[in-house]
């Protein structure tokens, strides 16, 4: 039977040790808890030995998205794309009105900005429908 064992590099080892010190920052692990996983990590040969020292530790969280209403998210999602005509045919035609009559206060702001966080609402739902569930075990 052939060796399936996959070397683990320096990088590997320093990713490891990375998150048993975090690990122990954070008061998961005890001081000697962290000095003797810390010391197998280095001594550690290959890759299934590094996993070992780290299966009881919590994953990282995913990194949380950024503005959900991009021009990557308006190309994905049609749907994005008719609320957004949508907000603006309300929010131009609203400010025409409001210069039609010479109204002093400027009162279209407060449906435009209801619609603007319907809007980013929607594109957050959508956003987060897209990325994967994954259980962050603590």
């Amino acid at each position: 039977m052939e060796n399936t064992r996959i070397r683990a590099a320096d990088a590997d080892r320093e990713r490891v040790a990375t998150a048993v010190q975090i690990a122990g920052s954070e008061g998961r692990l005890t001081l000697e808890e962290v000095e003797e996983r810390l010391g197998r990590v280095y001594a550690a040969r290959f890759t299934d030995e590094l996993g070992a020292l780290t299966a009881d530790l919590p994953r990282p969280a995913p990194p949380s998205s950024g503005f959900p209403l991009t021009r990557a998210a308006l190309r994905r999602h049609p749907a994005l794309r008719v609320h957004l005509a949508v907000v603006v045919a309300i929010a131009v035609v609203a400010t025409v009105r409001w210069v039609a009559l010479g109204a002093g206060f400027f009162w279209p702001v407060f449906p435009v900005f209801w619609l603007a966080v319907s809007l980013l609402v929607h594109a957050r739902v959508r956003s987060a429908r897209e990325r994967p569930r994954t259980a962050v075990p603590y």
